[in-house]
C-alpha cells in the first residue's frame, strides 16, 4: 500500500510516499481502507520528540475515516463495507495510508449524510473539545464559559459545542479570525495579542469571572487563566498544568480538569476506550444535524501533508485540514 513515511526521529518534513506492506487485522480489530485522515499539531509534535513504542519507517496520523476492509477475530458487530471513522493510538502506525488498523470497539459509524471528510476532521480536535465539556466539566451548573483559541481546532469545536449547550461562551482569538470565532457561537471575542483578556472577562461577567474555562494554549495561559475564574469554577486543560498554588486555599475552591485523549489508549481499559466510540457517535450525530461544523478549511493530498504540517507548527492555521487519500 502506499503510505506517508517518516523514516527517522524528527524528519516530518522530509516524509515521502513510498509503498509498504498492508496491516492486518489481530484479534478484535478491524483493518479500514482509509478515505480521509485528519491532520493535528500532535502529529509533528510526537514526530519531533519521537515515541520509544516505534518503530521505523513509522506512519504519523492519529484521525482515519473509511471503509472496513477486513475484520479480525471475534469481531461481531461490523461487518466489510461499513463506514467508520476512529482516533488512532499514537502509540502504533496511523493514518496517512491507504490502510490502518484499529480496535473495534473505538470506531464509530459514520452517517450516510456525511462524507468521510468531514468525519475525518472530527477526532482528535472535536472529540478532545467533547471530552473536555460533557466528560470533565459540569455543563450543568456552568452558565459562563471562557476557551482559549476558538480559531483553532479544540477550540472552535468547544465554542459550537458549548452554545449548542445553551452557554455563554467567551473566547480569544487574534484579531484576524473575530468574525470567524463569533460565527462558530463566541458572544465575545477578545484579542489575546492587544486587548487586556482579564479586564474585558471581568467586565462581561460583572466583576465575577467565568464560571469554566478550557485552555488550549499553555501552562502560562492556563496559570494566567485562574484569575479569571469565579467562586467555585473549574479549569479543564489540554497544554501544560496551571501552577495550582496560584489559588490559594479556601478562597475560590477552583476545580481542575487534565485532558488527555490519547492516554485512553495506554491505559489498557476497555471501559474507556469505548467512551472515544461513544463521543464519535454524539459527536458525528450533532454534525449530521448541522448543529456543529466539522471545520474543514482546506483538502489536500497524502504528498502535501509534510509542507502543511510545517504550517501548522507555525500557529496560523484556523479550522481543521483534511488529507484526501482515496
Amino acid at each position: 500500500m502506499k503510505a506517508l513515511l517518516l523514516k527517522d526521529l524528527n524528519q516530518w518534513k522530509e516524509m515521502k510516499v513510498e509503498e509498504i506492506d498492508k496491516p492486518t487485522a489481530g484479534k478484535g480489530e478491524v483493518v479500514v481502507k482509509i478515505h480521509a485522515a485528519g491532520l493535528n499539531p500532535v502529529d509533528y509534535k510526537t514526530a519531533t520528540g519521537g515515541n520509544p513504542n516505534w518503530t521505523y519507517p513509522h506512519i504519523l496520523g492519529l484521525d482515519a475515516a473509511g471503509t472496513i476492509h477486513e475484520v479480525g477475530e471475534g469481531v461481531t458487530d461490523w461487518k466489510i463495507g461499513d463506514r467508520v471513522v476512529y482516533h488512532g493510538d499514537f502509540n502504533k502506525k496511523g493514518a496517512y495510508a491507504e490502510y490502518g488498523v484499529t480496535t473495534a470497539h473505538t470506531i464509530s459509524r459514520i452517517p450516510d449524510s456525511l462524507s468521510f471528510e468531514e468525519a475525518a476532521a472530527l477526532p482528535t480536535a472535536g472529540y478532545t473539545a467533547y471530552q473536555a465539556l460533557f466528560r470533565k466539566l459540569p455543563m450543568s451548573s456552568i452558565d459562563t464559559i471562557l476557551i482559549h483559541a476558538g480559531a483553532g481546532g479544540v477550540g472552535g469545536f468547544a465554542v459550537q459545542l458549548a452554545k449548542n449547550a445553551g452557554k455563554t461562551v467567551i473566547s480569544t482569538a487574534s484579531k484576524h479570525n473575530h468574525e470567524y470565532v463569533r460565527s462558530l457561537g463566541a458572544d465575545l471575542v477578545i484579542d489575546y495579542k492587544e486587548d487586556d483578556v482579564k479586564e474585558k472577562v471581568m467586565a462581561f461577567t460583572n466583576g465575577r469571572g467565568v464560571d469554566a474555562v478550557l485552555d488550549t494554549v499553555s501552562r502560562d495561559n492556563a496559570t494566567a487563566s485562574l484569575d479569571l475564574i469565579a467562586y467555585n469554577g473549574h479549569i479543564a486543560h489540554i497544554a501544560g498544568a496551571p501552577d495550582y498554588l496560584k489559588v490559594k486555599p479556601f478562597t475560590r475552591v477552583i476545580s481542575f480538569h487534565e485532558v488527555a485523549l490519547n492516554a485512553i489508549h495506554h491505559n489498557q481499559d476497555e471501559v474507556a476506550e469505548r467512551d472515544l466510540a461513544k463521543m464519535g457517535d454524539e459527536l458525528l450525530a450533532l454534525v449530521a444535524e448541522k448543529k456543529v461544523s466539522p471545520l474543514i478549511e482546506q483538502v489536500i493530498t497524502l504528498e502535501e501533508v509534510p509542507e502543511t504540517l510545517v504550517k501548522l507548527s507555525e500557529r496560523h492555521v484556523k479550522g481543521k485540514i483534511v488529507c484526501k487519500i482515496v
